[in-house]
């Protein structure tokens, strides 16, 4: 049986660690050191709860990250120089160019992978495959309800309580959407990696308060065509700023970890 260690516990984790497939075990739970004694007592034996990925002595088949940027930032390097291959759910983090680079170079040195999760939208693959042969444009707008921008600095852009009709509050690059808004940087990361990149793929951030969905549209052209994919994602019901997706697209890797068969 392969073996998972996972970067983070809260609601995205334990969705995962609902659905894993059964040829995977979870056998190493990296969290911060204060949690440490509380999920080991959660878990159990079985799983080796830890704060530093240096205390883990083995070879994880897969580490999976589900724990936000700053979890990219602490443990990433040390996943990718010991050699191993990482699942990042937090594709945001790649948005600081420093970030990337080092995390590249670990890679490189340890001969590491870094995997680039889908997380809450769909599509990825035919723009990945756009890009190898003319990809020409890419925008991804993201659509969300007043109160799902309450936190961001949506807040000073425009009047969350008085906007009667969906209005773009933000347009400019994926790389300046992530700076701005962090907590909603990894699905447009997501798609700037696997099109145009970070400085060439076109953001709009949308409030529309009728919406009760998370909503996200991706336009592409090329000498492919053109492709134009919608989603409306439901949130976990653990944590509604968390994409059901998103946890799902952690799952598939962890299927994909295992089966011969890969799609």
């Amino acid at each position: 049986m392969k073996q998972l260690m996972m970067i983070g516990f809260g609601a995205m984790a334990r969705e995962v660690l609902a659905l894993l497939p059964v040829e995977l075990s979870l056998k190493w739970l990296l969290v911060p050191a204060s949690r440490v004694a509380e999920v080991q007592a959660e878990l159990g034996p079985a799983v080796t709860v830890l704060s530093r990925v240096e205390d883990c002595a083995a070879t994880p088949d897969l580490v999976v990250e589900c724990a936000g940027q700053a979890a990219v930032r602490e443990h990433g390097s040390a996943v990718l120089a010991r050699g191993w291959t990482l699942g990042l759910i937090s594709v945001g983090a790649l948005a600081d160019e420093a970030l990337a680079r080092d995390l590249r170079l670990a890679a490189a040195q340890g001969e590491g992978r870094i995997l680039a999760l889908a997380g809450a939208i769909a599509g990825i693959d035919g723009l990945a495959a756009a890009r190898e042969g003319g990809l020409e444009a890419v925008t991804y707008q993201g659509r969300k309800s007043p109160q799902s921008w309450r936190g961001s600095p949506a807040e000073s852009l425009v009047d969350l309580d008085g906007v009667t009709e969906p209005t773009v509050f933000f347009s400019g690059t994926a790389r300046e959407a992530a700076r701005l808004f962090p907590a909603n940087a990894n699905v447009a990361a997501t798609i700037a990696l696997a099109g145009l990149g970070m400085d060439h793929t076109r953001v709009e951030l949308v409030v529309d308060p009728d919406s009760r969905r998370n909503q996200h549209r991706i336009r592409a052209s090329g000498r492919f065509g053109e492709l134009d994919i919608a989603l409306s994602g439901l949130p976990l019901a653990a944590n509604p700023k968390t994409s059901t997706l998103a946890a799902l697209s952690v799952v598939r890797a962890c299927r994909q970890c295992t089966d011969p068969l890969v799609i």
